[in-house]
């Protein structure tokens, strides 16, 4: 059976803009993987009335609803009470909900509010999603063919509650198995991926192929559904090898997380260091590797020579180079780079240098302009990159690039501008 998830995220702070809504982007990545499709995102505010007719009209469209936030202990957390409403069960308190709570809250050292035993009183006959990240517990429940989860609202919990406790209930509704892979891709764009796979896209049923553009590069995910994973797995070895085929470098990885974490495993295994000397990047990148668990085993430093003299004396840049060439450069892009692998004794630098933007530089580089380089004991590597007019999206172009650099070199490949 297919089924239609619709999402409603509750919290008048989310229409206010105060807040974005994070978890409806993880939820339907996560319902996607699964198989399930999401047809309907609704946000509603803290208001009984409206949280009732949005949730009347998911009834009347979609087969699974879920809700996130509203679960708490203050009097604007209404999700269950108006769900209870709509599918006409009773709220009673669960109490090994209430010992939870207790204990959250003793192991904080605190004392239990009576308001906080309001996240105890749950819908007769639900299946309790424990929290253990928190304090709202989930519910799940089956009503009228509607499979209802109410997860609690901040991403934290809500990403662990899903992953954790829903995904194990959700896929209880699934008819056989479903098991999905992605492909990471750098260096090509969504549209051009779509182009060259059109017609595999176009005419897959099992597996599916699709692709999802992110921030300077692209996921493509195979999804296949079949009795049991080994029979899944079965159909998405091959499609997965024919992509690789075609798609050579491009691919730099299955199912990893980012392009630093490939980096960071294939320095690992080499036994080399790393290290970054960053101008308009600001410290991204090497706030990309330290994000990682184990990156001290291969991650010297990292040094931000945001103005033009930390250049020079910090990473030995030559100040005729800055002088004839300016600091947004090949020439100093390269020194930079040399600098740093002397500066942190490492075996492989990168360094960014460019203009971030609002304004084009005193030299009348256009904002966008981005030199990365790559420094190694056999040479130095430089690529020019145009990342267009937004400042945080040239900050992370550049940091990808510096990567995949790196990652290119670690495995042999060309390393031209892409």
């Amino acid at each position: 059976m297919s089924h239609i998830a619709e999402l409603i995220a509750v919290g008048t702070e989310l229409l206010l803009g105060s807040i974005s809504n994070t978890d409806g982007q993880m939820l339907s990545q996560g319902l996607s993987a699964l198989g399930i499709n999401v047809y309907y995102h609704t946000v509603v505010g803290d208001n009984p009335q409206r949280l009732k007719a949005a949730i009347e009209l998911a009834k009347t469209r979609s087969d699974i609803i879920i809700t996130t936030g509203g679960l708490g202990p203050t009097c604007d957390d209404l999700t269950k009470n108006v769900l209870a409403e709509c599918f006409g069960k009773k709220l009673i308190r669960d109490e090994e909900s209430a010992r939870r709570i207790e204990a959250y809250f003793k192991a904080l050292g605190r004392s239990v509010t009576e308001n906080n035993y309001q996240q105890a009183m749950l819908p007769e006959g639900c299946t309790i999603l424990a929290n253990d990240w928190g304090t709202a517990p989930g519910v799940a429940f089956e009503a009228g063919g509607i499979h209802v989860v109410m997860l609690p609202g901040p991403p934290r919990e809500c990403r662990a509650m899903f992953e954790h406790r829903a995904v194990p209930y959700l896929k209880q509704l699934a008819d056989g198995e479903i098991l999905s892979r992605s492909l990471r891709l750098f260096g090509i764009g969504e549209s051009a991926v779509e182009q060259l796979l059109r017609e595999e896209m176009n005419t897959m049923t099992n597996p599916t192929l699709a692709p999802y553009a992110k921030e300077g590069e692209v996921e493509l995910r195979i999804t296949a559904k079949a009795d049991t994973q080994a029979e899944a797995q079965s159909l998405i070895a091959p499609v997965e090898q024919q992509l690789k085929d075609r798609l050579g470098p491009l691919v730099y990885g299955a199912d990893v997380p980012s392009l630093e974490s490939v980096v960071l495993e294939k320095l690992k295994a080499k036994g080399l260091t790393f290290g970054c000397a960053e101008s308009c990047t600001g410290g991204l990148i090497a706030k990309r590797m330290t994000d990682l668990p184990g990156a001290s085993a291969a991650f010297r430093g990292g040094v931000v020579s945001y103005a033009t003299q930390v250049k020079h004396t910090v990473l030995g840049v030559p100040e005729d180079l800055l002088e004839q060439f300016g600091a947004v450069s090949d020439p100093v892009a390269r020194a930079m780079a040399q600098g740093a692998r002397k500066v942190l004794g490492c075996d492989l630098a990168v360094s960014a240098t460019g203009v971030a933007g609002p304004d084009p530089d005193e030299r009348g580089n256009p904002v966008g302009l981005i030199f990365v380089a790559l420094s190694a004991p056999d040479g130095t590597w430089v690529r020019e990159l145009q990342a267009g007019g937004i400042r945080e999206r040239s900050r992370t172009v550049a940091a990808n690039h510096a990567f995949d650099l790196v990652r290119r070199y670690l495995d042999g490949l060309p390393l031209k501008a892409t």
